[in-house]
């Protein structure tokens, strides 16, 4: 009988140890595949034409942690995803005002706008300058 006790008790034991190594083991995987925090954001620009949308992507695209940039020439409206981590959307805003263009309520930065081609320029950011 106490060689029975004995036997059930290191069964229950090493099983015990086995369960709680493999659930360390998965709580570790997990923690390693979490997966960085997306953003989408969307941002109004003053682009024009084609040459406005490729611009701007390029410009974001460069961005450490964005994933996707999309501009949607007939709304004027980027679409932008991005690691949260890595990037915020004051940074986005800017990087296309530096490029020329207005993002939101930051202003086109005026040194890269005089040099865009004349159909790029926006009669809303000419106003405004």
């Amino acid at each position: 009988m106490k060689k029975l006790i004995s036997r059930t008790f290191i069964a229950i034991a090493t099983i015990a140890i086995f369960a709680s190594v493999s659930y360390t083991n998965a709580q570790e995987n997990v923690q390693d595949k979490a997966q960085p925090l997306i953003i989408e954001a969307q941002i109004k620009t003053s682009a024009v034409c084609d040459m406005c949308q490729s611009k701007i992507e390029k410009a974001l695209k460069k961005v450490d942690g964005v994933q996707e940039a999309n501009l949607n020439v007939d709304t004027k409206i980027a679409t932008v995803k991005y690691e949260s981590e890595k990037t915020d959307i004051d940074k986005l805003r800017a990087t296309i005002a530096k490029v020329g263009y207005n993002a939101d309520e930051v202003k086109a930065d005026e040194k890269a706008y005089n040099k865009l081609p004349k159909c790029c320029k926006s009669e809303e950011v000419h106003k405004e300058k």
